[in-house]
């Protein structure tokens, strides 16, 4: 089973990335984050095997938030 973690600043974008990953059944949504900032945090919280990155982002983008996550180890 590979998690995942779903990170977007639009609602809509992410429930379909939901719906898409859901119909899988090797992959389990693990969570969601709205913004980048939320995103290294829920990362750290819930150590999903992947993460379904937004690049473009208020605030913190994804490029920055995957980053900080990277390092995290």
């Amino acid at each position: 089973m590979t998690t995942v973690l779903i990170v977007d600043d639009q609602p809509l974008q992410r429930f379909g990335f939901r719906m898409l990953l859901d119909s899988v059944a090797e992959t389990e949504v693990i969570g969601e984050a709205a913004n980048g900032t939320e995103a290294v945090r829920r990362a750290a919280e819930l150590r999903p095997d992947v993460v379904l990155m937004d690049v473009r982002m208020p605030g913190m983008d994804g490029i920055e938030a995957t980053r900080r996550i990277v390092a995290s180890g």
